[in-house]
């Protein structure tokens, strides 16, 4: 009986405590919010008074330039997984006939407009033949320059300089809209004030490539069915430019930054090779910043036709010097093509990593010594310094380096001073 009363007393013990428990939860709950609500009252009401204190400041003269940016339609989050990242050819060929939407497109397409004006065909081939055919040239030399005339420097004259310097009868033709102009010719008349003979000449594209497969990669540019690419296509042009001149004209094709060292006139279908394995003397690159070749010599068809196939606007050196790479490697040792891969030592004795060390004044025993051995090395074996402009430009050439000697020995107005920045 007793037991029975115990047990009666303690459910009813634990019953309170339990009630207790919940009780203090919900006062607990209510205690932290409303102390949550006094503590962000008090913050707004600091924030509010010290605002009112700042000093009031005049947007009257402020003015908002507002400007309309053109977005094109994006795909809706289930169509992103399926759709590749790049446009499709019609989506192109959309955004190069809707100048409000592709603006970079249409500005690649503005160069080739520039070397593809009305009647230009028939004046430019005119200009060309009465140029390299008046039986003066001892060599023809060709550069192709599509950049604005301004840009043309001090430094790319170094390179006139030095072609004229070793061919006194040597004749260039520069292939550029731009220096095809009043600009242009104020560039070049201190060479022809002196008796060189150079003319800049607006190309005519479409005339050059008629009858190759450049002719249709062309077509496919303008129509929007080839992607130019992010890589600059006056850049891709150049590459074309300079096979379809040499296939319809011959002669040799020059980059605008190659000093040239000494006569190319015993020279005859030749390209140079960049790279070679050491271990087997194979080449292992070759580059087109010189191209010596006959005209409608068979391998620049298989350049153009490697061009045309396998064009790619995203890769660097894709349609230049891996090109050419490619087709010889394809060719070597076939029938019908006649031509001879140059050393290194030949157009490229220097690399574009160590040719900083050609612009500045060696200041160590062991970087006097790599300069000494190159020069002697380059006075007997090469024809050419390529100078890589693309990391060079930024280099002064010193007085006392070994640029400084080059271009002095191979200049004609030898301005070196005013080339060196």
């Amino acid at each position: 009986m007793d037991h029975g009363i115990e047990k009666r007393v303690t459910t009813m013990i634990d019953q309170r405590r339990l009630n207790q428990s919940g009780s203090s939860s919900l006062f607990s709950a209510f205690a932290i919010s409303f102390l949550t609500l006094i503590v962000v009252t008090t913050l707004t009401l600091v924030l509010v008074s010290n605002f009112s204190m700042q000093p009031q400041r005049d947007f009257s003269e402020v003015k908002i330039e507002i400007k309309r940016v053109m977005i094109p339609n994006l795909p809706l989050s289930s169509e992103k997984e399926s759709k590749s990242n790049y446009p499709t050819k019609q989506e192109t060929k959309t955004m190069m006939t809707s100048p409000n939407k592709n603006m970079a497109v249409n500005d690649k397409l503005k160069v080739i407009e520039d070397l593809s004006g009305n009647n230009l065909s028939d004046k430019f081939q005119k200009r060309v033949i009465e140029f390299i055919d008046d039986g003066y040239c001892e060599v023809n030399f060709v550069m192709t320059w599509i950049s604005p005339a301004e840009f043309f420097s001090k430094r790319e004259a170094l390179a006139i300089e030095s072609v004229f310097n070793s061919h006194p009868r040597g004749c260039l033709m520069i292939l550029s809209s731009t220096m095809d102009s009043p600009q242009g010719y104020t560039a070049l008349k201190p060479f022809l004030d002196r008796g060189y003979k150079v003319l800049a000449v607006t190309p005519d594209l479409p005339f050059l490539l008629k009858g190759t497969a450049g002719e249709s990669w062309l077509e496919g540019i303008r129509t929007g069915k080839i992607d130019p690419g992010k890589i600059s296509l006056a850049q891709n042009l150049s590459n074309l430019m300079r096979l379809a001149y040499l296939y319809r004209y011959g002669g040799v094709y020059l980059d605008t930054d190659m000093i040239v060292l000494k006569s190319f006139k015993g020279l005859k279908n030749v390209i140079g090779a960049q790279t070679f394995d050491p271990s087997s003397t194979n080449w292992t690159r070759l580059n087109n910043a010189v191209l010596i070749f006959d005209k409608k010599h068979p391998l620049l068809l298989k350049f153009i036709e490697e061009f045309a196939n396998t064009f790619d606007g995203n890769i660097w050196g894709h349609n230049g010097p891996y090109l050419v790479s490619r087709v010889v490697k394809a060719v070597e040792g076939s029938c019908c093509f006649n031509f001879t891969v140059m050393r290194p030592s030949a157009f490229y004795p220097v690399n574009w990593i160590e040719i900083e060390k050609f612009f500045k004044v060696a200041k160590t025993e062991r970087d006097s010594k790599w300069v000494k051995v190159k020069l002697l090395q380059m006075q007997r074996r090469s024809f050419g310094l390529h100078l890589w402009n693309k990391f060079s430009r930024k280099f002064e050439i010193k007085q006392g380096s070994a640029m400084w000697r080059l271009v002095s020995d191979h200049c004609i107005i030898c301005e070196i001073a005013s080339a060196s920045s």
